[in-house]
């Protein structure tokens, strides 16, 4: 039973950072974070031994299903260019959604502004992540330089989310058309 109470409040400790930092961004505190969780400060500690490896497990537990929400469909989409075309239709339709913040791994990144924060590094592998996708599908699809390609399309992702995420920009219609244009211009038809 003390493994299942264990699992269950290491659950609530990383869905309400999930939460929290997406909604707050990271400098929430202790307090807060447990208070939303419903745990204590003793049990937190516990499991974790700060509050950054709770940042850091809850960006890591999330990645799955951010890079899933992205890639939704896209194995259907066709083409390698049809399918980084369909990131970009899926980070539109995101950014109308009232909740969307932008890029929870670039904020991260953004916030923190420490590249060995235990959160950053995790951060930075989703992004590379991402970027290694465009950098296949760039290849895939023929790119004169898929490495560049890649770099400018991520360039694109993260300024539209950050953008979009602040309230700034809407991106119906901008984000595709301005992916769609870097891949012209790459020569992947």
């Amino acid at each position: 039973m003390a493994t299942t109470d264990k699992a269950s409040t290491r659950d609530r400790l990383l869905d309400a950072a999930a939460e929290l930092f997406y909604r707050e961004g990271v400098s929430i505190g202790v307090e807060a974070l447990c208070r939303t969780a419903g745990v204590s400060k003793r049990s937190m500690y516990q499991l974790f031994a700060s509050k950054d490896e709770v940042l850091a497990a809850s960006l890591e537990r999330r990645l799955p299903a951010y890079e899933a929400r992205l890639a939704s469909g896209a194995q259907d989409a066709g083409t390698p260019r049809e399918r980084i075309l369909h990131v970009f239709e899926r980070l539109e339709k995101a950014s109308t959604e009232p909740a969307y913040q932008g890029c929870p791994y670039l904020a991260a990144l953004v916030e923190l502004k420490d590249p060995q924060h235990p959160a950053s590094v995790v951060a930075r592998v989703a992004k590379e992540r991402l970027q290694g996708v465009f950098r296949e599908r760039a290849a895939e699809g023929g790119a004169r330089d898929p490495q560049l390609l890649a770099r400018q399309l991520m360039l694109v992702f993260d300024g539209a989310s950050a953008r979009a995420g602040a309230g700034i920009e809407t991106l119906d219609g901008l984000a595709v058309p301005t992916a769609t244009a870097l891949l012209d211009a790459a020569g992947m038809s």
